[in-house]
């Protein structure tokens, strides 16, 4: 008989360790084929460092590296919606865009408030 390949994780005790290895395979898929996740991990390597130095306490250091790690998210996200629509269909439809468009200003609103933020506390970084 044949059986239908699913995509689950599972359940029971093995469930989380088969959940953490997709989410490794979603992360190796998004460095290989996204180059936008590849750039914005480039520019996390600059900022995770220069958020720990610049952050002048322990939760100012976590607001800016959360806020690297919100980018990132937003880009897998985004990422995942593009994929979807792409699979769905390569003609053009409204709706299809419309998601598109929206995945990506997500991202772009992300990475405006990380530039907002890192500029502030740079800011008042060196400004005391």
């Amino acid at each position: 008989m044949n059986e239908k390949k699913t995509y689950g994780n599972g359940s029971g005790f093995m469930r989380p360790w088969k959940a953490l290895e997709c989410s490794i395979k979603g992360l190796k898929a998004a460095f290989k084929h996204e180059s936008a996740f590849r750039q914005e991990l480039a520019f996390a390597c600059f900022f995770v460092p220069y958020g720990l130095w610049i952050g002048d306490s322990l939760t100012q250091k976590m607001f800016l590296l959360s806020l690297v790690l919100l980018v990132l998210v937003c880009e897998l996200l985004n990422s995942a919606v593009e994929a979807v629509v792409d699979r769905v269909g390569e003609e053009f439809h409204e709706l299809s865009g419309r998601a598109k468009d929206l995945g990506s200003a997500a991202v772009l609103l992300s990475l405006l408030f990380t530039g907002l933020c890192y500029a502030l506390v740079t800011y008042e970084h060196f400004s005391n």
